[in-house]
């Protein structure tokens, strides 16, 4: 894997500068649905990305956000968002990220998490820990949720918003707070670097979490769906915690679920 890992952090860093360079310039927007941005930047960042996979890797897969994708009969495939954060982007806003995920027959076994803004570089490698700029990364020691700084997201293209919202105040109640900083990847690696004890989502695509959950898990936390179900790669939800609050926030989903179906 180290060979693969290592191709994604020098291509995620080239991408990274193109996107920190396109920052400062006016952007062309389009809309892929509403509320639902893409950008110039998004697809150059994501045209250099598969065109360097492909040929260092090609006859691996590639499912990139943009479309930008190679299908292949590989066992091995590439997860690409070239620019997680767009509406962030957009907006001036300066958090976003480039991150790639590979998975060997569904499982995610190495990704790169890289952050231009701060010049972050977050990798991992199943089996091998998680690091940020060579600095292995373990997760949070808080035992309680109480004790909490906890993160989510909405994305523009799901349906279930009330939903989330409920999980929103509750969530708001019972620790010391919710972050929403529009980048689920970026969220990911906090929860791996102990800054989140918690993120949650309910609808995210394969490219946002391939390589994020990953981190969380060499890094020492835990992963399911919002029921505590087994997490799956191609489906909707994510939770990841540092374990020690797990419980706890599941109890908290099932108790807003539960009310839910009465």
């Amino acid at each position: 894997m180290t060979d693969y890992l290592n191709a994604a952090v020098e291509i995620s860093r080239e991408a990274g500068a193109l996107l920190a360079e396109l920052f400062t310039q006016p952007l062309e927007i389009s809309y892929k649905r509403r509320s639902d941005l893409v950008t110039q930047a998004d697809r150059q960042s994501e045209a250099l990305i598969v065109k360097h996979l492909r040929e260092r890797f090609p006859d691996h897969a590639i499912v990139a956000e943009e479309g930008g994708n190679h299908h292949s009969s590989s066992d091995y495939c590439w997860y690409v968002d070239p620019l997680d954060g767009t509406t962030n982007y957009a907006h001036g806003f300066p958090v976003y990220c480039v991150t790639l995920g590979l998975a060997y027959r569904g499982e995610v076994v190495a990704g790169v998490v890289y952050d231009p803004t701060h010049n972050d570089m977050y990798t991992a490698e199943r089996g091998a820990g998680a690091y940020l700029n060579d600095q292995c990364l373990r997760v949070s020691s808080t035992e309680k949720l109480s004790e909490s700084l906890v993160a989510t997201g909405f994305p523009p293209f799901a349906t279930n918003h009330d939903l989330n919202i409920q999980f929103y105040f509750r969530f708001t109640e019972l620790s010391h707070g919710i972050r929403r900083a529009g980048s689920a990847a970026l969220d990911l690696c906090c929860v791996a670097a102990g800054r989140f004890e918690g993120f949650w989502e309910l609808k995210l695509n394969p490219w946002d979490k391939a390589a994020g959950t990953l981190l969380v898990t060499e890094a020492g936390g835990r992963l399911t769906d919002v029921r505590g179900g087994a997490f799956k790669l191609l489906g909707d939800d994510v939770f990841v915690s540092n374990g020690l609050v797990h419980d706890e926030m599941l109890k908290v989903f099932a108790s807003v679920l539960a009310e839910r179906a009465k």
